[in-house]
């Protein structure tokens, strides 16, 4: 009895072993498998996210002369924008759809710290278009959050959207005695940057000398074309921030298929590795065996 169970020891615990070496090569060759593919994933997204990118790029060479025009209204008109103002509005432009690296993060970075450095007597309120920007800021500054703006970045932003959100802010009760929108103007396909753009208030607009050159302006007509040009910016700003989307996203997936690469390249010399290491064990052991029995 002695014999027979050591004898079934002996058998026995090869296969064990090789059970341990193939449960081993199977966790590697499932996380190959998932590894790649996540890089077909990331490849397509990179692909859609180009695609995209060219249309967006094209729409922003048309939308930039709009921009251009709002902008310059402070210039033409030779207002001042009072910084200690007390009522002060900031449009954030992000979307909803992330993997595109720190696009949104910048826009909430600025806006935190343009609210730590409020003076305490100034009352901020936030504009958020796009549920990204909303979610980072909701954690601490909530109560600064005048309006959220959803369903953004699915497709290209056009002039009604912006139209819409500025009668929203009209509509909020929120008498802003100065803004600026904040954004990402698209440098290059590598690189964006944070721009804040300055925005009069219509009192502002209302009070100035140079609007009443020609003849006197109709507060109602002045408040439409208050409206007009901040509608303006706004899509001018939506644009620049789909195309500076669009091109991070182009990056960031194509890093991420690079990295996934690399990582293939590894597991996949682990692996040939390992189950060299399991057939030279199964083989000394089948000799083993063999010698034993003689």
């Amino acid at each position: 009895m002695a014999a027979a169970w050591s004898f079934s020891v002996a058998v026995f615990r090869p296969s064990w072993q090789q059970a341990r070496g193939m449960a081993t090569l199977k966790e590697i060759s499932l996380r190959l498998k998932s590894i790649k593919n996540i890089q077909k994933i990331t490849k397509s997204m990179k692909m859609v996210a180009a695609s995209k990118f060219g249309r967006a790029e094209r729409e922003l060479r048309i939308a930039r002369p709009y921009g251009s025009a709002a902008s310059k209204l402070l210039e033409s008109t030779e207002l001042e924008s009072d910084e200690n103002k007390e009522n002060h509005l900031v449009v954030a432009v992000s979307s909803d759809r992330g993997l595109c690296g720190g696009v949104h993060s910048s826009i909430a970075k600025v806006i935190k710290q343009a609210i730590a450095d409020n003076p305490s007597n100034r009352n901020y309120r936030v504009v958020c278009v796009g549920d990204k920007v909303r979610t980072i800021l909701q954690r601490q500054y909530s109560e600064n959050i005048l309006l959220s703006m959803a369903d953004v970045g699915r497709k290209m932003p056009t002039f009604v959207d912006a139209s819409f959100l500025v009668q929203e802010i009209y509509n909020s009760g929120y008498e802003f005695q100065s803004a600026e929108v904040i954004y990402n103007r698209f440098v290059s396909v590598m690189s964006y940057k944070n721009t804040i753009q300055k925005v009069s208030s219509l009192d502002s607009l209302t009070n100035s000398d140079t609007m009443y050159v020609y003849d006197d302006i109709d507060p109602e007509l002045l408040q439409m074309y208050h409206q007009y040009t901040l509608a303006n910016l706004i899509y001018y700003a939506m644009m620049e921030g789909a195309c500076s989307e669009h091109s991070s996203r182009m990056m960031a997936m194509d890093s991420a298929s690079k990295n996934a690469g690399e990582m293939i390249d590894k597991l996949t010399l682990t692996f040939n590795r390992k189950r060299q290491d399991v057939i030279t064990r199964e083989l000394i052991e089948i000799i083993s065996g063999a010698a034993a029995l003689e």
